[in-house]
């Protein structure tokens, strides 16, 4: 069993559906043994590049995440102070709190991301 954290552009590619994921990590995803987490930060990422106008998506993702059964991973303290002393390899906000994610809960990210591996974080080539 596997547990992994969705990185923003895998979770929109899920809904898509449009084909943009690699094989392997799509069965990865879809494999019932295996947890798929979502960030709460991946919320706030869709939803600050909707409201500029920059990104398409679904207005309720919590309800997309429910339907596809992944689970809601929200942000705690550890997190985001994690997050603030990690190395400045990424400069990306968003992203610098996914890796501090999946570092405290021991969780691979499903990304196309070069600088994840950076963190020590393993990977799923999405």
């Amino acid at each position: 069993m596997d547990r992994l954290l969705l990185d923003t552009h895998a979770f929109l590619w899920c809904l898509s559906d449009a084909g943009r994921l690699r094989a392997a990590s799509r069965s990865a995803i879809e494999d019932p043994r295996n947890e798929i987490f979502v960030s709460a930060i991946t919320a706030w990422e869709i939803t600050v590049k909707q409201l500029k106008g920059k990104m398409e998506a679904p207005d309720n993702l919590a309800a997309w995440v429910d339907e596809k059964g992944f689970t809601h991973l929200p942000l705690s303290f550890h997190h985001a102070e994690l997050a603030a002393r990690l190395p400045r390899y990424h400069k990306d906000p968003f992203d610098r709190f996914l890796i501090a994610q999946a570092q405290a809960e021991g969780l691979a990210v499903v990304t196309r991301d070069t600088h994840f591996p950076l963190y020590g974080v393993r990977t799923v080539r999405a």
